[in-house]
C-alpha cells in the first residue's frame, strides 16, 4: 500500500513538472508568435525585401529552400555582389564571379546574415537553431515587458552560436521594445539596443536602435535593462535602415 501511493506521489510530481515545462514552453512561443504576428515580419518568407545600410544595399529574397541573402556595394572600381543562399557564399565582381578564401567568406557570411538578422526580428527568433525561455517580466518607467532569453545550438547556430541574447517584449503591444546580447569575438562585450524608429511598408515593421554599451566592468548581459535604466549604459551609435522596398512574390514550391 505504501509502495503504491509512493509511487503515485512520483508520478503526480512528474507530471506537474511535465506540465509546468510544457506551459513555459507553449508560452514563450505563443508571446514569440504573437510579436512576428504584430510586426508582420513572417512576411519576409512572401517578399523581396530590399533596404540601404552604412552605404551598402542589402536584399533578401524568399526561395523554396529559405531565404537567400545579398548585399551590393561600389568601390572605385567595380560593383561588388555577396550573396549567401543556403549557408554558401559567393561574390562577384562586375557580375564575375571572383574567388574568396574560406576565412573571408567566414567573416563576410557572418557580417551579411547579422545585418538582415536584426531587420528581420522577431520573424528570426523561429529560426531553428534558436533555443528560447520566458525568464519573467521586468518593467521600465512605464510600461511591463515579458523577458524572454535567447541562445543558439551549435549546428545551425553560425559562427557566434556562443552568444546569448535577452530580448523585452511590450505586454500589451508585443512590439520589441529593448534587446541586448553579449558577444565572444574580437575580445567580447556587451551590447543594448533601444529601438526608436518604427516605419511600416507594405505591411513590414522596421526598426531602428539606439546602441548602447555598459560603462562600467563585469557587466551581465542579463541585467542590461536594470543596468540602461539606472544610466549605466553609454550610447555608441544609431542604427537606421533607409530607402526600404517591399515587394510581394508568389512562390510555387509543389
Amino acid at each position: 500500500m505504501h509502495k503504491f501511493w509512493l509511487i503515485s506521489v512520483i508520478f503526480l510530481v512528474l507530471s506537474a513538472c511535465s506540465s509546468s515545462d510544457k506551459k513555459e514552453n507553449l508560452e514563450v512561443s505563443n508571446i514569440i508568435q504573437r510579436a512576428i504576428d504584430s510586426s508582420g515580419t513572417s512576411k519576409f518568407e512572401k517578399a523581396i525585401v530590399q533596404f540601404q545600410f552604412r552605404e551598402k544595399t542589402y536584399r533578401s529574397i524568399p526561395t523554396c529552400e529559405g531565404l537567400k541573402l545579398q548585399r551590393e556595394f561600389k568601390t572605385d572600381s567595380a560593383i561588388i555582389k555577396d550573396e549567401l543562399n543556403q549557408g554558401k557564399f559567393t561574390r562577384t565582381k562586375n557580375e564575375t564571379f571572383v574567388s574568396v578564401q574560406d576565412s573571408l567568406a567566414n567573416l563576410y557570411s557572418e557580417s551579411i546574415n547579422s545585418v538582415h538578422y536584426f531587420v528581420q526580428l522577431p520573424f528570426r527568433l523561429n529560426d531553428e537553431a534558436v533555443q528560447k525561455s520566458l525568464i519573467g517580466m521586468e518593467t521600465d518607467e512605464n510600461k511591463e515587458y515579458y523577458k524572454i532569453k535567447v541562445s543558439f545550438q551549435e549546428e545551425g547556430g553560425g559562427e557566434d552560436f556562443e552568444d546569448v541574447y535577452y530580448y523585452w517584449i511590450n505586454s500589451e503591444t508585443f512590439q520589441i521594445a529593448y534587446l541586448a546580447y553579449s558577444f565572444k569575438v574580437n575580445g567580447g562585450g556587451i551590447r543594448f539596443r533601444k529601438a526608436i524608429v518604427q516605419q511600416k511598408v507594405n505591411g513590414i515593421q522596421f526598426l531602428g536602435y539606439e546602441n548602447y554599451k555598459p560603462n562600467f566592468e563585469n557587466a551581465k548581459v542579463e541585467n542590461a535593462l536594470a543596468d540602461f535604466l539606472a544610466g549605466k549604459y553609454v550610447l555608441l551609435s544609431t542604427i537606421e535602415n533607409t530607402d526600404v522596398l517591399v515587394n510581394d512574390v508568389e512562390l510555387n514550391c509543389n
